[in-house]
Order: C-alpha cells, then structure tokens, then sequence
C-alpha cells in the first residue's frame, strides 16, 4: 500500500435533524455541491456570520457529510489542521476562516502551509460587497476592499468570485491550481450575497474530472541521458533527498538509484523522511544543520545530484564557503514555479549544471533506467550514538529514549520533532515515519499538525505522536479539544524546559558580542513563576493529561501509559519537564 493511501476511515460527526424535503436552492449550497463533488472530506474551520450560508448548507443540504466540519477553537489550528492531513496524504482539505479577522488569524498557518508546499482550500467569506446591503457597524468592519491581498503573496492564487457560477468556476480552478506541483494553499473568498441569493434550480455542475489537476510533468530525455552521464561517471557522488512525496514507490525508486549508483545520500530534518536512515548508504543523521565532517564529504563529491533540496543554495555555501562550487550540480526540482519576490522561502540562489524542472517522483525512475551501475567503493558510513539519557534528570533524549522503548515493534509517525532533537535518536524507513517541520518556521503549528495529521492516519495503525516545545504547545494548545471532540487518537509529547529558549541562545551569543553578562539571556524569555499545568490544560479539553514529569524514573512510565491510551483510540499528552538544551544544532 502507498502511504498517500492511507486514509483517514472517518470521525465522530454531529447529526443534523433531517428537514423537509429542499424546495429552494440557494447560492451556497452550490458551492457546498462543488465541494463534494471536488471530494473535500473535511472542512476545519471556526464559526463566523460571514459565511452563515455555507455553514447552513453543509449542514442542511450536506448532511454534514462529504465534506464534514470539524469545529477549531482558533483558525490557525483550522488551518494547521489541514496541513498536518495534507503532509500525510498529499490530498487536499479544506478550511474555513470568518472574514477579515479570521483571516488575519489564520496569516501565519497559512504561510506555514504555503513554504512546506502542501496544497490545501481555504474559504473566506467578505460583505456585503454592496454596500447598500450591510448590516450597521458589523458588516463594514468586517468588509475589506481586497481581502485576499492579505494572503495573496503566500498563496498560489486567490478569488473572490462575483456570482454563483463564477463560484463555481472558481472552486474548480482553485482545486485544480492547489493539487498541481508545487503545490499549495488558495484562497477563495465567497461574498455573503452570493451565499445567500436564491438561484432556483440547482445549476449543473460541471464534470469535476475535467479539471482534475494536471499529471507529473516528465524532463526530457536528453536531459536524464546527460544527468545519467554525469552520476555513472562520477568517482564521489552524492544524493540529497529533499522534499518528496509520501508513496513508496518513490522512496523505492530512490533507494534503488542510490544502489545502482553505491551513491551516499543525507536527508534534511526540516522535510519529511525520504530515504531510509539506517541504510549503509545514508551518509550521516539527518540534521538541520551539518556537522563540519558532512560538509567536508560534501565538498569533496565530484556531482551532486540534489532532489528538491531545501535551500540547497544555503548547502552549498556552508559547504565551499567563499570558494567555487567544484562539483557539477544536478537539480530536480519544480519549485521555482512557485518563487515571489515578498517572501525569500526561495533560499539562495545555487549554481546548477543540469536542471530537471519537474518532481523528483518524475525523474528518479528515468534515471534508474539511463544510469550504468557504479561499484566503486563506499567509504564506511561512520558509527553515530544518539545522544545519551542525563542522570537523574528528564532531558530530551530521555524523552527519546522512551517514546523509541514505548513504540519499539510498532508503526509511528513522527508529526513533528523539536529544534535540537537530534537526527540520530531514531531511524526512519518509511515515507510515513517522520512528516518534517512546520514549513515557515511559526510557532504554534504543532498541535493543529499533529491533529490533522491523526486524522488522516486514523484506522491505518500508524501511531501519530506529535513531539513540540512548550512555546509551540502554549500557543495553539485548544487544538487538542478538537482531537478529543472527534475521538482522533493521537500523542503529544512536549519537551517542556519553560523557555522560549532558542531566543535564550540568540540573546547569550547578543551579550558575548558585546561584552555583556549572558547570564541574563532568560529574562523575557522564561516560562515560569507560575509555572504553566500542561497536563491540566489537556485534561480541561478532554484529553488525558500526564505530568509534569520531572524525574527520569517516571519518564517511561508516562511515556508507556501515553503511547496505551492512544493505541486504545484516546488523546494524550505528556508533560515532560525537560533541562533546558540542544542535542543539535537548530
């Protein structure tokens, strides 16, 4: 089975009270009709009166079923939700946010979602357009004259149609735009009047099939004969495998390339998993940053075959520094399609020999085919022991330590993984065992990911076990009343040291510079006096809450009764009181 196969086999919905048979026909519910015809399964979304008309019709004329709401408590966790469900299965949901002030709210989930290239609907609602319409006072200051101007520059197109069948059009552009690589968010912002007009019959609906997105684009040949040349030539390649898709048969593809080629490969913990961890040709731990022995490895392989890279301008200049980029450069990657000019999510600018310009899924297989084998020897992979528990004392390793004896014989997911959390606590051999970062780097994405991607794992018997820092936790925390609202089973572990503390770091090396004592690099900084009850805040929402876990002898006991309530379909989270620091480099 591929993993973007693994679908969610449904959650807890409210039933609406069946009516009366549907008399009238309304504007939104052909919009509602076009969702379920796109096949939305979800729409995540927090209530607001701009949009009362397609609430009414998902519930009323949907059933609530097909797409089915699923209510947030804030719309970033609405909008992160979605996210974590598309990092799983590269299918797009939906969510709903409530005018301008909804959308304001949901800016920085949605820029996550745009730089971790997922595609996703979001639905807004604006208006009266016509301003002879609107209600005093609420409706003018919930009106705004562009409202997608304030996602246009982290969305891949954005509309707000002026009629029913201009609606319709656009779910269907927006749907077919979101789902084509690189993929990403859109924005359709559907005025009140248009919800809320009567339209009589319901309008035919296009065949949705017609507008699917378009499939993988292949590079030509000549180009995979002359990458192919270069990497059976080489006498020091090396694979970086980057930002791929979820299926198995491109992370076999991979594998196989990288055999037939005896190439060393590294992978980036800031992207999902993409090559298997523990294989004799993964070079070193993945890492958001490598360590200087890596970068030397780096800078002497002869070609470098990069496949979507994450900031491999970035790579490279860490590698040579100041000096010329020697090896011949190979990319494939289709995102320049999405680079703009207000956000830099684009990264330098590398030099690059042959550029493949589609994904890697489309290219690895050619290669496979075009390359000769290589038997020219590897060096040994070096051995590298994860970090080791602290003393008596709950640190992060400690919490790897025995979430890795907790889940030891069983399918996980790692959602999210902290900053410092150290590539070698564990080994990833499957597509589904680690989704990656956030994407931009906003804090308060986790909980919502974690959930979104819960949801689509439900039923697979993966185990989805979300790992984040307590500023990550505290920020978007009511995420976790969704997931107990819906029974989506899923794990939250938060590595707690009470500090905002890679800011610490930040205003330690600050002070250094200037001759100023580091010692205060904690103030405004620390989380504490009173200490937060993380366990408490769960169990408020419905969750099982434990900890705090101040003491390494009670780490395994939280952790294994943790990882018992979810396999049995509950939510938990784990308090884990950590000291603060890094075991890598963030």
């Amino acid at each position: 089975m591929n993993a973007k196969e693994n679908l969610s086999q449904g959650v807890r919905a409210e039933a609406p009270v069946a009516g009366t048979e549907q008399k009238e026909i309304w504007g939104s519910d052909a919009i509602a009709a076009v969702l379920r015809a796109i096949d939305i399964p979800y729409l995540a979304l927090n209530p607001g009166a701009s949009y009362r008309g397609l609430h009414d019709s998902i519930v009323n004329y949907l059933g609530n079923t097909r797409p089915q709401m699923l209510l947030c408590l804030h719309e970033e966790s609405a909008v992160a939700i979605a996210q974590g469900y598309a990092k799983v299965t590269e299918r797009m949901m939906g969510a709903v946010v409530h005018s301008n002030v909804g959308l304001m709210h949901a800016s920085m989930a949605i820029f996550n979602a745009w730089c971790d290239r997922v595609p996703m609907l979001v639905l807004g609602a604006t208006g009266p357009w016509d301003a002879a319409k609107r209600r005093p006072w609420i409706d003018w200051i919930h009106t705004a004259s562009d409202q997608g101007a304030l996602v246009r520059d982290y969305t891949k197109w954005d509309n707000q149609p002026g009629s029913v069948e201009a609606g319709v059009e656009a779910m269907l552009r927006a749907a077919q735009i979101a789902q084509t690589a690189p993929r990403g968010p859109v924005y359709v912002n559907l005025d009140i009047s248009l919800q809320m007009a009567k339209v009589g019959a319901m309008p035919a609906l296009p065949d949705v099939k017609r507008y699917a997105a378009p499939d993988a684009v292949k590079p030509s040949t000549e180009l995979v004969a002359a990458a192919s040349k270069l990497l059976s030539s080489a006498k020091n390649p090396v694979m970086l495998a980057g930002r791929c898709l979820r299926n198995l048969d491109g992370w076999n593809a991979r594998v196989a390339l990288a055999e037939k080629l005896n190439m060393r490969v590294l992978t980036n913990m800031k992207v999902a998993a993409a090559f298997p961890t523990d294989h004799r040709l993964h070079a070193s731990p993945p890492a958001n940053r490598f360590g200087p022995e890596t970068l030397k490895m780096l800078a002497e392989a002869d070609v470098i075959l990069s496949l979507d890279w994450l900031d491999l301008g970035g790579l490279l200049k860490s590698a040579y520094g100041s000096k010329p980029v020697t090896a011949k450069i190979i990319q494939v990657s289709c995102d320049q399609h999405n680079h703009r000019g207000w956000s830099a999510d684009h990264q330098g600018l590398p030099p690059i020999d042959i550029y493949l310009m589609c994904e890697p899924e489309a290219a690895v297989p050619m290669l496979l085919e075009a390359s000769k084998a290589r038997t020219s020897a590897v060096p040994d992979k070096p051995v590298v022991k994860a970090p080791s528990a602290s003393g008596d004392a709950v640190s992060m390793s400690g919490v790897a330590h025995a979430l890795h004896a907790a889940t030891r014989g069983s399918n996980v997911c790692y959602t999210h993984l902290p900053i410092g959390w150290s590539g070698a606590y564990s080994h990833f051999n499957h597509p589904l065992d680690y989704l990656g970062a956030e994407g931009g780097a906003g804090v308060g994405s986790g909980p919502g990911i974690a959930v979104g991607a819960a949801l689509a794992l439900k039923g697979s018997g993966r185990l989805p076990i979300g790992v984040l820092g307590d500023g990550d936790f505290l920020m978007a925390n009511t995420a976790v009343w969704t997931a107990a609202h819906y029974k989506i089973p899923c794990l939250m572990v938060v590595c707690n040291n009470r500090s905002f503390f890679n800011d610490e770091l930040h205003q330690e090396r600050v002070a250094k510079e200037r001759g100023r004592p580091p010692e205060n690099r904690w103030i405004g900084m620390r989380i504490g006096d009173p200490d937060i009850d993380l366990a408490a805040m769960a169990q408020s929402q419905g969750a099982v809450g434990i900890g705090p876990v101040t003491k390494a002898g009670d780490l395994q006991k939280a952790i294994d009764q943790g990882v018992e309530i979810v396999s049995r379909g509950g939510v938990c989270l784990v308090d884990a009181r950590v000291l603060p620091g890094y075991d890598a480099d963030g």
